[in-house]
C-alpha cells in the first residue's frame, strides 16, 4: 500500500485538514475534561423528609449557582453535581413550606420540611370510631398469599360514667361482604382483618326509611335484647339518606381510570371490570361526560371526555383494553385527576372511577405516599370511587386507604353480580354523594346505660397509636341506609318494664355533615327511646342484622360471642330473612359454607368423611 506524503500535491490538503480537525477534537475533550473537573468535583447528596420522618419523593430542588431544576426520587434521596464546595438550594412541594438554605456540597444533607397547616390537618390518621382505651391485639398474619390488609383493633367496652360519647364516620363501603363471599366460595378461611362489620351491614341496604320535608336524613333506633348475652341489650341506630330525583340529577363527569397491568390478565380481572363498565355505560346520559385513562403496558387517556350518549364509542374503548406491562398506578392516578380537573362540571358530579387489584410496582406504591398523592389531587370537588378486583395479589389495605383519602367509597367485585349491583343497582348510592364529611356522635345517658361497645367500625392499629388521630367524615350517597350496632349494659334495674325510668332516654344522636360543594356544617338530632322489645318480635330487618353481626365477629374471632353458635347465626337468619330477595338467600347459603369451614365438629366429621 502506498504511503501517502503529505507534499503530494493530490491528497495534501485532505491531510493537512484533518490533522487540524484531529488537533481540534483533541483540544476540545482536554477542554470538557478539564471543564469537567473543575466544574463538578463536588456532589451535593441527601434526603428530604418531613416532621413525621416520611420520605417526600418528587420535591422541587433548585441550584442557585447553575439555576437547573432537579427533583427528589424514591425514598426523598437526591445527588446533585456542583462546582462549588458551598452553594444554595431553594425547595418546594405542594402542601409544604417552601425552603432555601446554604448547603455545605461535599455532606450528605439530611432534611426536614414542614407541612403547611391545611396539609398537616389531612395527613393525620383518621378514626372511624372514636372510643377509649382501645387495647391493641398482638401480631397476627395480615395477608394471605400476597395480599394485604390494615390490622384492625376491635372495639370494647366503654364505661357511660367516664366517657358518654363516642363518635362514628358512616360511609357506603361494602367491599368486605364481597371479598369475604370469595374466600367462602373458595372453602378457605377468611384473613381476620379482612372482616369488617360494618361494610357487612352496608351491603343490604336495611328497610330503607325515607327522610321526610327538607332532611337530608332520616334516623330511627331500636332497644331489643342480646342473643349471645342475656344480662346485655342491642341498641340498633339506622340513618337513611335522602334519595336524588333520578330526573334531576346532576350532569356527571366520569373519569374511568383501569388498570390494565399485566397482573390484570386473568378472566376475575380485566373482563370483569369490562363487564361491569359496560353495565355503567348503558346508564349515562347525554349531559354526562366519560374518560377513560389506562396504566400498565401503556399509560394514558384511551378515550377523551366523550358525551354519555355516544355510547358506541365508550362501548369500543372498553373493548379495546388489553392487560400487560408493569403497574404505574401513580402516573395513571395523577393523568386522571389531571383529565378531571380540565373537564370539571360546576355543580356536578365529578367522580375518578379507580379499577385496580391495588398492585402498585412502578412509582410511589407505599400506602402513606398514596394517600398523600390522592390528598393533594382531590382538591377542587373531586370524589374518588374504588373498585376491587382479583385474588392472590388483591392489595384491599392500599385500596381501602385510597377511598377514604380521596373523599369517596370502594366496593370488591367478586363476579358480574356484584358489578351490576354496585354500578347499576345500586348506581346513585355509588356515585352520587348527598352529603359531606358526615359523622355520628352518639352521647349515652349513664343512668340508663351502664357500657356500650360499638359492633363494627374498628380501627386500623396504626391509627390507635397515632395520639393525633382524630374522627373523619366520611361520603353518603343517595339513597342509602347504614345500620350502627351497639352491645350495651344496662344501668341497674334501669332498662326493665315497670320502672319508673323505663322511658328515659338512652343516647342523643347528632349528626354533622356538609352539603356537596359546601363547607358549612350542619346538624340534624335525634333521641333514642326506650323502646325494648325482645328480639323474636322485631322488625324482620333488625334480626337479620343480628346474625350478620354475629357471622362478622365470628369470622373475626371476636372475644364477646362465647356463648354463640353457629346454629344461632343460622336460625336467626332464617327466622328473619325475605326468602325472595337474592342478597338474603346468598347470605344464608354464605354463612352454611363458613360453618363447614370454621365449626370444629364440622371439620372433624369431613375429615372421617374422607377417611371412609
Amino acid at each position: 500500500m502506498p504511503v501517502i506524503s503529505v507534499h503530494d500535491k493530490q491528497f495534501g490538503p485532505f491531510v493537512k485538514e484533518k490533522e487540524i480537525t484531529i488537533k481540534r477534537l483533541i483540544f476540545i475533550l482536554g477542554w470538557l475534561c478539564f471543564y469537567t473537573s473543575v466544574t463538578a468535583q463536588y456532589y451535593l447528596r441527601g434526603e428530604i423528609r418531613d416532621g413525621k420522618d416520611t420520605p417526600l419523593q418528587n420535591v422541587k430542588i433548585i441550584l442557585h449557582s447553575t439555576g437547573y431544576l432537579h427533583s427528589s426520587g424514591v425514598g426523598g434521596a437526591f445527588g446533585i453535581p456542583s462546582a462549588l464546595p458551598s452553594d444554595s438550594i431553594s425547595l418546594s412541594l405542594d402542601g409544604y413550606e417552601p425552603l432555601s438554605m446554604r448547603v455545605n456540597t461535599s455532606q450528605y444533607q439530611k432534611i426536614t420540611m414542614k407541612m403547611l397547616p391545611y396539609m398537616a390537618s389531612l395527613q393525620k390518621h383518621y378514626l372511624l370510631s372514636l372510643t377509649t382505651n382501645p387495647v391493641l391485639p398482638s401480631e397476627r398474619k395480615l395477608f394471605v398469599a400476597d395480599e394485604t390488609y390494615s390490622a384492625l383493633v376491635e372495639n370494647g367496652f366503654v364505661k357511660t360514667e367516664g366517657d358518654p360519647v363516642t363518635g362514628i364516620t358512616p360511609n357506603v363501603n361494602r367491599a368486605s361482604y364481597s371479598n369475604i363471599r370469595r374466600f367462602i366460595n373458595m372453602n378457605s378461611m377468611v384473613p381476620e382483618d379482612a372482616v369488617r362489620i360494618e361494610e357487612m351491614l352496608n351491603y343490604f341496604n336495611f328497610n330503607y326509611n325515607e327522610p321526610g320535608g327538607d332532611s337530608i336524613f332520616s334516623v330511627r333506633s331500636q332497644l331489643s335484647s342480646c342473643p349471645w348475652n342475656d344480662e346485655h341489650k342491642l341498641l340498633f341506630v339506622q340513618m337513611s339518606s335522602k334519595k336524588l330525583d333520578m330526573d334531576n340529577i346532576p350532569p356527571s363527569n366520569l373519569v374511568f381510570l383501569i388498570d390494565v397491568s399485566g397482573s390484570m390478565d386473568m378472566p376475575n380481572r380485566l373482563p370483569l371490570l369490562k363487564s361491569a363498565f359496560r353495565k355503567l355505560v348503558a346508564n349515562l346520559r347525554a349531559v354526562d361526560t366519560v374518560s377513560i385513562v389506562v396504566y400498565g403496558g401503556v399509560t394514558g387517556i384511551m378515550l377523551p371526555p366523550t358525551s354519555g350518549e355516544e355510547k358506541k364509542k365508550i362501548l369500543q374503548a372498553i373493548e379495546d383494553l388489553a392487560a400487560g406491562g408493569f403497574t404505574p398506578g401513580e402516573a395513571g392516578i395523577r393523568q386522571a385527576y389531571r383529565l378531571a380537573h380540565n373537564t370539571f362540571i360546576e355543580d356536578g358530579n365529578n367522580r375518578v372511577i379507580l379499577a385496580t387489584d391495588g398492585d402498585f410496582n412502578v412509582g410511589i406504591s407505599g400506602e402513606q405516599e398514596l394517600e398523600s398523592l390522592i390528598l393533594s389531587m382531590k382538591k377542587g370537588g373531586i370524589y374518588l370511587t374504588c373498585l376491587g378486583v382479583g385474588m392472590g395479589n388483591y392489595k384491599d389495605s392500599k385500596i381501602e386507604a385510597l377511598a377514604k383519602k380521596g373523599n369517596g367509597n370502594f366496593a370488591y367485585l367478586d363476579d358480574e353480580k356484584e358489578g351490576e349491583k354496585v354500578l347499576v343497582k345500586e348506581l346513585t348510592q355509588t356515585l352520587y354523594a348527598v352529603a359531606d364529611n358526615v359523622s355520628l356522635n352518639l352521647h349515652f345517658n349513664d343512668t340508663t346505660i351502664s357500657a356500650y361497645r360499638l359492633i363494627g367500625f374498628d380501627n386500623k392499629k396504626t391509627a390507635l397509636e397515632d395520639s393525633t388521630s382524630a374522627l373523619e367524615g366520611g361520603e353518603i350517597g343517595s339513597g342509602h341506609s347504614m345500620m350502627a350496632v351497639f352491645e350495651i349494659v344496662p344501668a341497674k334495674d334501669q332498662l326493665k318494664r315497670g320502672s319508673e325510668k323505663y322511658a328515659q332516654s338512652l343516647a342523643t344522636v347528632t349528626i354533622h355533615y356538609s352539603l356537596p360543594g359546601s363547607k358549612e356544617v350542619l346538624r340534624q338530632q335525634y333521641e333514642c327511646v326506650n323502646n325494648y322489645k325482645p328480639l323474636p318480635q322485631l322488625d324482620p330487618s333488625f334480626s337479620f342484622a343480628t346474625s350478620v353481626c354475629m357471622f362478622g365477629g365470628f369470622l373475626h374471632s371476636s372475644p364477646y360471642l362465647k356463648s354463640a353458635t353457629w346454629d344461632d347465626v343460622i336460625n336467626l337468619a332464617r327466622s328473619s330473612m325475605d326468602v325472595n330477595d337474592p342478597l338474603c338467600v346468598d347470605y344464608l347459603d354464605m354463612v352454611l359454607k363458613a360453618r363447614k369451614i370454621y365449626e370444629p365438629s364440622m371439620r372433624k366429621k369431613r375429615r372421617i368423611k374422607r377417611k371412609r
